[in-house]
């Protein structure tokens, strides 16, 4: 809800501060007073267009800020946030800070919660946050979208169940005919690409190749380059660890490492120290002999290469390269490659039967469609007729006993919300054609008519903040007794702002916020007293504030004690009326 409205140099307010709260909020003064200005700021910080004649005579700019309590999980305050806007939360809530600030020349910023923003942002917050009812071009339900949610929001959890059925059929019957829709419009590129893809596995097929093949080909091909000098050095090394010769003095490792070993084991007995390193020496001997032994086996392997097998490695090098250059960068990848193409060209082969599967769903699903959308329009009718003769009540008693709220339900093209064409209608006095709403009706009996239809939907599709403005124009009496108590019904639900000039509707306030003009002189150019300027203060009335105001708007004299005691009358009246 808003929790204040501040406004500086809009209209004839100079400065205003409206503190606002939950239940119903009036605003009142005498004609001229500013009373409208009150809406003026509301519709700037909702997105309105902006206007340089709003801004007061002589000032730079006008300014309109409101503080909004929010809901952690209100879409609202999401949006706000996707838009940079910072906030605090206090008590379970956030608080956040719209402002509208309108130049003299005509231009204006938006800001949302500190941050810069652009004015459709506070449109798109307004949408979820404020329903100003006065002017039908700031209809809550003027789109056939939002007739259409209010109805069914209204008919309950049993619409709900059968609209979710619905949606589910719906949603499949479009993937189907879609797919459907695919594989004829496509057959001929579905065909080409399954000719390419047999053509591709056969000759991966024909190749063979095997997991990390490449990888393994690619060494084994640069040992058989260089076999002169591997077998070289392994000789050589072969021979460092023991020597084949036939002269007795040998200074191989292994001879040496012999020699050392014997050396410390003649003195064991006399040294355990030396018996140990005697001992790691003997390891050291068999780890020589056992490099050595592979050392040998590792050159008579080379030997055993024959000449061609260098040019067997390269031709199969040559193959695998050619599958890497047209599939993937290494052949583990034109593996997977091959294995995805094999379940593509499955799916591809296999369109007749999928065809006649999906045409088969599609008539099933079709029929099903036709009984859930039926069973969706049914109850929309039935809670239509529900809807209107509840809103008819409600026009009764606003002084409207002729009008009467007609819902349309045509047949329409199947949808994700049914086969349903949804209208709501008005119809102001028997004979007259009923016309959409915001049409055909004055500004005061629009508002009426949409506080009726409001106040039977507050309980299940109510926006956080209503406000109406002309809702008693042309009407007293009991009339506005009864405007002034659905007000108050509606304000059960949610926070009610309201422009009144009807003691009998202000009598239901639970804040009551007068705007009353003041004047003081202005001083010319060379110092001497001008003509007066005129300006609008805002202040909320205590109890017996709202007696004086109550009594100014029933006789025009606020002292008057007959006024002042059908003043109370009526705000007694009103508690007892609730």
């Amino acid at each position: 809800m808003i929790e204040e409205i501040r406004i500086r140099n809009l209209g004839v307010i100079s400065e205003a501060t409206l503190p606002l709260g939950p239940g119903l909020s009036v605003v009142t003064g005498e004609t001229g007073a500013g009373k409208t200005m009150v809406v003026t700021a509301l519709g700037l910080l909702l997105g309105a267009r902006s206007d340089a004649g709003a801004v007061r005579t002589g000032a730079p700019s006008a300014v309109a800020e409101a503080l909004v309590r929010l809901a952690p999980d209100s879409p609202a305050l999401a949006r706000a946030a996707e838009a940079g806007a910072e906030f605090e939360e206090f008590g379970g809530a956030a608080e956040l800070m719209l402002a509208r600030t309108v130049n003299a020349d005509g231009r204006s910023r938006a800001h949302v919660g500190g941050r810069s923003a652009p004015v459709g942002v506070l449109a798109e917050l307004g949408e979820q946050l404020v329903a100003v009812h006065g002017q039908s071009d700031q209809l809550r339900l003027k789109s056939q979208t939002a007739q259409r949610e209010a109805l069914d929001k209204f008919a309950g959890p049993e619409l709900a169940a059968a609209l979710a059925a619905y949606q589910g059929s719906y949603h499949r019957w479009r993937e189907a005919s879609a797919e459907l829709d695919s594989l004829r419009t496509a057959a001929r590129e579905r065909l080409r690409e399954a000719e390419s893809l047999q053509l591709a596995l056969e000759e991966i097929d024909g190749v063979d190749p095997q997991p990390g093949e490449d990888e393994e080909l690619k060494a084994e091909a640069l040992k058989l380059a260089n076999v002169e000098q591997l077998r070289a050095a392994a000789v050589l090394a072969h021979q460092a660890l023991i020597a084949e010769d036939d002269y007795g003095d040998s200074s191989d490792a292994v001879t040496l490492v012999d020699a050392a070993k014997r050396s410390l084991e003649q003195v064991r007995d006399e040294d355990p120290e030396l018996g140990k390193a005697a001992d790691r020496l003997a390891e050291v001997g068999y780890i020589l002999a056992d490099v050595a032994h592979e050392l040998a086996s590792y050159a008579a392997s080379l030997d055993s290469e024959g000449p061609g097998r260098l040019e067997e490695v390269e031709s199969r090098r040559a193959d695998l390269a050619k599958l890497v250059r047209k599939y993937a960068p290494s052949i583990d990848e034109v593996l997977e490659w091959s294995a995805s193409a094999r379940v593509r060209l499955d799916e591809l082969t296999d369109d007749s039967s999928r065809i006649e599967r999906l045409e088969a769903e599609i008539a099933q699903l079709s029929g099903l469609l036709q009984e859930q959308a039926a069973a969706v329009s049914a109850l929309r009718r039935a809670a239509a007729g529900e809807l209107a003769a509840r809103v008819g009540e409600e026009l009764a008693a606003l002084a409207m006993a002729n009008a009467q709220l007609i819902i349309e339900i045509e047949p329409a093209e199947l949808s994700s919300h049914g086969a349903d064409s949804i209208s709501f209608l008005l119809k102001p006095h028997p004979g007259a054609a009923p016309r959409p709403l915001g049409k055909g009706a004055s500004g005061g009996e629009l508002s009426r008519v949409m506080l009726a239809i409001e106040v039977v939907l507050a309980a299940v599709d109510p926006v956080p903040t209503f406000v109406f403005d002309e809702v008693d124009s042309g009407v007293g009496g009991k009339a506005a007794v009864e405007i002034g108590r659905r007000l108050a019904m509606l304000a059960k639900y949610v926070q009610v702002i309201v422009v009144t000039h009807l003691p009998q509707v202000a009598a239901f306030a639970s804040q009551h916020i007068r705007v009353f003009k003041t004047s003081a002189p202005a001083a010319g150019a060379d110092g001497a007293a001008a003509e007066g300027v005129t300006a609008s203060d805002v202040t909320l009335l205590t109890d017996e504030e709202r007696i004086t105001e109550l009594a100014r708007m029933l006789a025009g004299q606020e002292e008057s004690e007959s006024a002042r005691a059908h003043a109370l009358e009526l705000i007694e009246g009103a508690r007892q009326g609730l």
